[in-house]
C-alpha cells in the first residue's frame, strides 16, 4: 500500500472520492452535450417502444421477400470477394511495411518515421471518406470499394503489425545475430514465425470489420449488397431490406466462428 495513506479507510475513500470525480464530469459532459444538441432524452425515450414496434414489423422478412433470394446471394457474395480481397491486398502490403517500419527491423530511422506516418494517415481517414473521395476518380464500381477498403485496412494493418513486431523479444534477433545470420534470415527465421499467429488473428478481425464496412461502401459506390439494400429500401420494401440485415449478421457471424477455429488451429 501506499506510504503516503495512513490507514486503509483513507486509501479507500481517496479512492471513492476519485471515482466520484470521474462520474461527476462524465456527467457534466453528458448534460453540457444535450443541451448543446438540443436533445430530449425524455422524449427520445417515450419514443424508443413505438419505433421499435415498428421496426419489427416492417424489417421482419415474409413470404414475398423470399422471392428476392437469389439476387441478394449474388450480391452479397460479391460484398463478401470484395472485402476478403481488399484484406488480403492490404495485408501483404502491410506486412512488408511493418517490417520496414518497425524499431526492431527498420533499416533506417527516416523510413520508419515516414512509414508510421502514411499508416496513420491512412487509417484515421474513415472508410466513407475514401469511398467519396474515389468515387470522383472511379466512378461507381466495384474496385472504387476495393479501393476505399484496401487504404483504410493498409494503415490499420501497418500500425498493428509493426506494433506487433516491435513487441517481440529482441534477444532472439540478437542471437541470430550473434551467429552470422543476414537482415533477411533475422526477418524470415525470427521474426515472422514468432509473430504468425497475432498476425492472422487481425487478418481475420479485418475480413469480418471490412465485410460489415463494405456494405456500407456499396451504399455510396452503387455495388454489392449495400446498392440492393438501398434500392429496396428507398422502394418501400423493407421485408427485402430486412432479409438483407439478416443475411449479412449470419455471415459476420460465420465467418467470426470460422476466424476462432482458424486461430485456436494456429495456437
Amino acid at each position: 500500500m501506499n506510504t503516503k495513506f495512513k490507514s486503509p479507510q483513507q486509501f479507500f475513500r481517496q479512492r471513492r472520492l476519485r471515482l466520484g470525480l470521474v462520474f461527476a464530469a462524465l456527467l457534466i459532459i453528458y448534460l453540457v452535450s444535450v443541451i448543446v444538441v438540443n436533445f430530449q432524452t425524455l422524449t427520445s425515450l417515450a419514443q424508443v417502444p413505438a419505433g421499435l414496434v415498428w421496426l419489427f414489423k416492417n424489417f421482419v422478412p415474409t413470404q414475398q421477400s423470399i422471392s428476392y433470394l437469389g439476387p441478394i446471394l449474388y450480391q452479397l457474395w460479391r460484398t463478401l470477394i470484395v472485402a476478403v480481397s481488399s484484406t488480403i491486398c492490404a495485408s501483404l502490403i502491410g506486412l512488408i511495411l511493418a517490417i520496414l517500419g518497425a524499431k526492431t527491423t527498420s533499416p533506417t530511422p527516416v523510413l520508419r518515421w515516414i512509414i508510421r506516418f502514411s499508416a496513420s494517415l491512412l487509417r484515421n481517414i474513415p472508410v466513407v471518406a475514401w469511398a467519396m473521395i474515389l468515387l470522383f476518380s472511379f466512378k461507381q464500381s466495384d474496385f472504387t470499394g476495393f479501393l476505399a477498403l484496401f487504404f483504410m485496412t493498409l494503415g490499420y494493418l501497418t500500425r498493428a503489425f509493426t506494433e506487433t513486431i516491435e513487441d517481440l523479444d529482441r534477444e532472439k534477433l540478437q542471437a541470430l545475430q550473434a551467429v552470422g545470420a543476414n537482415y533477411f534470415q533475422c526477418v524470415f527465421c525470427g521474426v515472422l514465425p514468432e509473430v504468425a499467429s497475432t498476425l492472422t488473428s487481425w487478418v481475420l478481425y479485418m475480413i469480418e470489420n471490412n465485410l460489415r464496412d463494405a456494405t456500407l461502401v456499396g451504399i455510396l459506390t452503387g455495388t454489392g449488397v449495400g446498392f440492393l439494400f438501398n434500392h429496396y429500401f428507398k422502394q418501400f420494401r423493407y421485408d427485402a431490406a430486412g432479409l438483407i440485415v439478416l443475411l449479412i449478421a449470419v455471415l459476420v457471424i460465420l465467418l467470426e466462428l470460422t476466424s476462432t477455429q482458424i486461430r485456436r488451429a494456429i495456437a
